[in-house]
Protein backbone atom coordinates (compact mmCIF):
# COMPACT_ATOMS: atom_id res chain seq x y z
CA UNK A 1 0.00 0.00 0.00
CA UNK A 2 3.07 2.44 0.82
CA UNK A 3 4.78 2.15 -2.61
CA UNK A 4 1.13 2.53 -4.23
CA UNK A 5 0.85 5.91 -2.22
CA UNK A 6 4.62 6.87 -3.20
CA UNK A 7 3.91 6.09 -6.62
CA UNK A 8 0.52 7.94 -7.10
CA UNK A 9 2.41 10.84 -5.38
CA UNK A 10 5.42 11.02 -8.11
CA UNK A 11 3.15 10.48 -10.98
CA UNK A 12 0.98 13.71 -9.70
CA UNK A 13 4.33 15.90 -8.93
CA UNK A 14 5.95 14.62 -12.77
CA UNK A 15 2.43 15.63 -14.03
CA UNK A 16 2.39 18.65 -11.98
CA UNK A 17 5.75 19.96 -13.56
CA UNK A 18 5.03 18.76 -16.96
CA UNK A 19 1.74 21.05 -17.26
CA UNK A 20 3.77 23.75 -15.51
CA UNK A 21 6.23 23.93 -18.13
CA UNK A 22 3.67 23.54 -20.98
CA UNK A 23 2.43 26.31 -19.88
CA UNK A 24 5.47 28.62 -19.34
CA UNK A 25 6.39 27.10 -23.16
CA UNK A 26 2.90 28.61 -23.92
CA UNK A 27 3.42 31.20 -22.90
CA UNK A 28 6.60 31.92 -24.50
CA UNK A 29 4.94 30.66 -27.65
CA UNK A 30 2.13 33.59 -27.59
CA UNK A 31 4.80 36.52 -26.86
CA UNK A 32 5.85 35.51 -29.89
CA UNK A 33 2.88 35.14 -31.45
CA UNK A 34 1.61 38.62 -30.49
CA UNK A 35 5.18 39.74 -31.71
CA UNK A 36 4.49 38.46 -34.87
CA UNK A 37 0.91 40.07 -35.18
CA UNK A 38 2.90 43.38 -33.82
CA UNK A 39 5.22 43.42 -36.35
CA UNK A 40 2.96 42.41 -39.49
CA UNK A 41 0.73 45.55 -38.31
CA UNK A 42 3.69 48.21 -38.33
CA UNK A 43 3.36 48.74 -35.03
CA UNK A 44 6.80 48.24 -33.33
CA UNK A 45 6.32 49.67 -30.50
CA UNK A 46 3.82 47.21 -29.65
CA UNK A 47 6.26 44.48 -31.23
CA UNK A 48 8.77 45.77 -28.22
CA UNK A 49 6.75 45.05 -25.42
CA UNK A 50 7.62 41.57 -25.15
CA UNK A 51 11.56 42.50 -24.33
CA UNK A 52 12.24 43.26 -20.70
CA UNK A 53 12.55 46.99 -20.22
CA UNK A 54 15.14 47.84 -19.01
CA UNK A 55 18.98 49.25 -19.33
CA UNK A 56 20.35 45.94 -18.87
CA UNK A 57 18.60 44.32 -21.80
CA UNK A 58 20.97 43.01 -24.65
CA UNK A 59 20.80 42.94 -28.09
CA UNK A 60 23.12 41.49 -30.23
CA UNK A 61 23.14 42.09 -34.20
CA UNK A 62 24.84 42.38 -37.23
CA UNK A 63 26.30 46.03 -35.82
CA UNK A 64 27.60 44.20 -32.55
CA UNK A 65 25.57 44.77 -29.20
CA UNK A 66 23.26 47.19 -27.92
CA UNK A 67 22.27 47.77 -24.24
CA UNK A 68 18.83 49.03 -23.15
CA UNK A 69 15.06 48.94 -24.10
CA UNK A 70 14.89 52.79 -25.16
CA UNK A 71 18.09 51.39 -27.91
CA UNK A 72 16.55 48.64 -28.95
CA UNK A 73 13.64 50.42 -29.65
CA UNK A 74 15.31 53.27 -31.63
CA UNK A 75 17.46 50.84 -33.63
CA UNK A 76 14.43 49.31 -34.79
CA UNK A 77 12.69 52.65 -35.59
CA UNK A 78 15.76 53.55 -37.61
CA UNK A 79 16.28 50.50 -39.27
CA UNK A 80 12.58 49.82 -39.98
CA UNK A 81 11.31 53.20 -41.07
CA UNK A 82 7.83 52.02 -42.68
CA UNK A 83 5.74 49.09 -43.33
CA UNK A 84 8.38 48.55 -46.51
CA UNK A 85 11.23 47.69 -44.65
CA UNK A 86 9.51 46.06 -42.23
CA UNK A 87 7.86 43.66 -44.71
CA UNK A 88 5.84 39.87 -43.39
CA UNK A 89 7.97 38.71 -40.53
CA UNK A 90 7.82 35.09 -39.98
CA UNK A 91 9.43 32.81 -37.80
CA UNK A 92 10.32 28.96 -37.71
CA UNK A 93 11.07 27.78 -34.34
CA UNK A 94 13.81 25.12 -33.83
CA UNK A 95 13.79 24.75 -30.30
CA UNK A 96 12.18 25.82 -26.94
CA UNK A 97 14.43 25.04 -24.41
CA UNK A 98 13.89 25.43 -20.39
CA UNK A 99 17.15 26.48 -18.79
CA UNK A 100 15.59 26.81 -15.10
CA UNK A 101 12.56 27.86 -13.43
CA UNK A 102 13.00 31.10 -14.83
CA UNK A 103 14.55 31.10 -17.82
CA UNK A 104 14.08 29.50 -21.32
CA UNK A 105 15.88 29.47 -24.23
CA UNK A 106 14.80 29.68 -28.04
CA UNK A 107 16.11 29.22 -31.12
CA UNK A 108 14.94 29.83 -34.34
CA UNK A 109 15.06 31.27 -37.90
CA UNK A 110 13.23 35.02 -39.27
CA UNK A 111 12.18 35.82 -42.33
CA UNK A 112 11.09 38.87 -43.53
CA UNK A 113 9.30 39.10 -47.08
CA UNK A 114 9.86 42.34 -48.34
CA UNK A 115 9.06 44.49 -51.47
CA UNK A 116 12.73 45.57 -51.49
CA UNK A 117 13.88 42.59 -51.09
CA UNK A 118 13.38 39.41 -48.71
CA UNK A 119 16.20 39.08 -45.57
CA UNK A 120 16.25 36.41 -42.98
CA UNK A 121 18.88 34.75 -40.30
CA UNK A 122 18.59 32.98 -37.24
CA UNK A 123 18.29 33.99 -33.36
CA UNK A 124 18.45 33.34 -29.96
CA UNK A 125 16.59 34.56 -27.50
CA UNK A 126 16.92 34.35 -23.49
CA UNK A 127 13.37 34.86 -21.78
CA UNK A 128 12.79 35.74 -18.29
CA UNK A 129 10.01 35.82 -15.88
CA UNK A 130 9.86 38.82 -14.66
CA UNK A 131 6.63 40.02 -12.45
CA UNK A 132 5.06 36.53 -13.79
CA UNK A 133 5.25 37.84 -17.77
CA UNK A 134 7.71 36.42 -19.49
CA UNK A 135 9.69 38.80 -21.51
CA UNK A 136 13.39 38.83 -23.99
CA UNK A 137 16.03 39.99 -21.72
CA UNK A 138 18.43 38.86 -24.75
CA UNK A 139 18.50 38.83 -28.20
CA UNK A 140 21.09 37.43 -30.42
CA UNK A 141 19.38 37.64 -34.26
CA UNK A 142 21.72 37.88 -37.33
Amino acid sequence: MKKFVLIMLLLVSIGSSVSAQSKDEMAIRNAMNEQLNAWNSGNIDRFMTTYWQSDSLMFIGKSGVTYGWQKTLENYKKNYPDTAAMGKLDFNIIQVKRLSVLYFSVVGKWHLARSIGDVSGHFTLLFRKEKGKWVIIQDHSS
